[in-house]
C-alpha cells in the first residue's frame, strides 16, 4: 500500500494498492519497516515541484508520494552484489515496500582501519532515472550496522532527527564559514529562527548554542512558547506578535523555517538594513507563503543543504564531514531525553491522522511521530 497526496490540493489524499512488480536485473525490493513523519515532509510537498521531491517515487498524476526518512530491509534482490537482509536508512515512500535500481558502494568507502563503525556507512544508492539527478544525500542507503551516526538504542530518535539535524548543521556551518562572502554570520550578532518549536529549528538551535558570542532568538506562537523556553537552547524566545519589540539596532540574521510571508515581512521591515541575511529553509506555515517582493534588507535566499554538503566534502573530505556531523548529532540525541516523546502510528488510518495533524499545524511539538504502513510492525 502507498499513501499518496494530490499535488494540486494537499488536503486530498488516498491509499493506493501495491502492484508488487517483478524485479528487473539490478533491482532490489525493500520492505519499509518504519519512517519518521514530521512537518519537514509538509515542506517537501510545498517545494516538491521546485526541488523535484515529487520525482523521488513517481506515480500517476495528479498524485504524489512524499519521501520520508525511514528504515527498510532487502526482501528480494536481482542484484548479484546485494543480498537479502540487512537494515538500511534512507529516503523511502510512505509505503509497504519500494523497488529501486541499486548500485553498491565500493567496500573501501567509509572503511575504518581500526574496525570501528564508519560515519559514512553508505551501502548502496538508488540510480533509477527518477533519482539520478539528485544529490547523494537523497539517493544513498546507509547500513545502520556500519554507521557510527546511528544509535541502535535510539532508533526512532535517529529517524526523527537525523535528516533535519544534517540540514541544520549545514545551515549553521554555511553561516559560520569565515571564508564565505560577508564573513562569519555576515556580520550579524544574533540569529532569529522562526517556527522555533519545529524539529529542524530545534536542531539549528542546538548547533547555534555551540557557538560562543553569537546569540539565537526563537520565534514561535504563544501556544508553543513554554515548550520552546523549556528547551533551554535559545538565548531568548519571543512570539510572532513581539517581533517589533526586538532591538532593531542589533545586527541580526533570519533563518526562516516557517515560510510565512507576513512573518518574514515583519522581520525585514523591523530590522531593515540591520538584517544581514535572510535564509529560507522550511515552510511550516505553508499557506502563508509568498510576499518576497520589495522587502527591506537582504533578498531572501533558499538554502539547499546538498550544495553546502558537497562543498564541505571537498574542503574536509567526506569522512571528516560525516564524523563532525555524527559527533554533534550524538550531543543532540542526549538532549532529546528532556523534551522528545516518540509516538507510534500504524496502518493507513494512523498515517492519515498524522498527516492531517502536521498539515494543519496541530501537532504537539514535544511529540515525534514514527509510522509504519504495517499494523504490527511497531510496538
Amino acid at each position: 500500500m502507498d499513501f499518496e497526496v494530490d499535488r494540486r490540493d494537499f488536503r486530498r489524499t488516498r491509499i493506493a494498492a501495491d502492484s508488487s512488480p517483478g524485479l528487473s536485473p539490478g533491482q532490489i525490493r525493500l520492505e519499509v519497516e518504519r519512517f519518521a513523519f514530521t512537518t519537514n515532509n509538509v515542506t517537501y510537498a510545498v517545494v516538491g515541484d521546485m526541488f523535484d521531491y515529487w520525482g523521488f517515487f513517481p506515480t500517476e498524476a495528479p498524485w504524489g508520494r512524499l519521501p520520508v526518512m525511514g528504515l527498510g530491509s532487502v526482501v528480494e534482490s536481482a542484484h548479484p552484489d546485494i543480498a537479502a537482509g540487512g537494515r538500511y536508512f534512507g529516503f523511502f515512500p510512505m509505503s509497504s515496500e519500494v523497488v529501486i535500481a541499486a548500485e553498491p558502494r565500493s567496500a573501501s568507502v567509509g572503511a575504518r582501519a581500526d574496525g570501528a563503525r564508519s560515519a559514512g556507512g553508505v551501502a548502496f544508492r538508488d540510480v533509477g532515472p527518477h533519482r539520478a539527478p539528485h544529490a547523494a544525500t537523497y539517493t544513498d542507503f546507509r547500513d545502520v550496522t556500519d554507521d557510527a551516526t546511528f544509535n541502535p538504542d535510539r532508533v526512532d530518535e535517529c529517524l526523527l532527527l537525523w535528516g533535519m539535524f544534517m540540514t541544520s548543521f549545514l545551515v549553521d556551518d554555511y553561516l559560520g564559514d569565515a571564508d564565505a562572502e560577508g564573513g562569519v554570520f555576515r556580520g550579524a550578532n544574533q540569529t532569529l529562527v522562526t517556527s522555533a518549536s519545529s524539529k529542524t529549528s530545534i536542531c539549528l538551535a542546538a548547533c547555534l548554542a555551540r557557538r560562543e558570542g553569537h546569540h539565537s532568538i526563537g520565534v514561535t506562537s504563544p501556544r508553543n512558547r513554554a515548550f520552546v523556553e523549556g528547551l533551554d537552547l535559545y538565548d531568548k524566545v519571543i512570539t510572532y506578535n513581539e517581533i517589533t519589540r526586538t532591538d532593531a539596532r542589533v545586527a541580526s540574521g533570519l533563518v526562516d523555517m516557517a515560510g510565512s510571508g507576513p512573518v518574514r515581512s515583519a522581520i525585514h521591515t523591523h530590522l531593515a538594513d540591520n538584517l544581514k541575511f535572510s535564509i529560507a529553509v522550511g515552510a511550516t506555515h505553508w499557506e502563508e507563503m509568498g510576499g518576497d517582493s520589495d522587502l527591506p534588507g537582504p533578498r531572501p535566499e533558499f538554502f539547499f543543504a546538498p550544495s553546502q554538503s558537497a562543498k564541505r566534502a571537498r574542503d574536509w573530505g567526506p569522512d571528516e564531514l560525516a564524523n563532525r556531523i555524527a559527533r554533534a548529532f550524538h550531543d543532540l540525541l542526549d538532549h532529546t531525553e528532556r523534551w522528545l516523546t516518540v509516538v507510534h502510528r500504524t496502518g493507513p488510518d494512523g498515517i492519515e491522522a498524522t498527516y492531517r495533524e502536521l498539515l494543519e499545524g496541530q501537532a504537539d511539538p514535544a511529540i515525534g511521530y514514527v509510522c509504519s504502513m504495517s499494523e504490527d510492525r511497531l510496538p
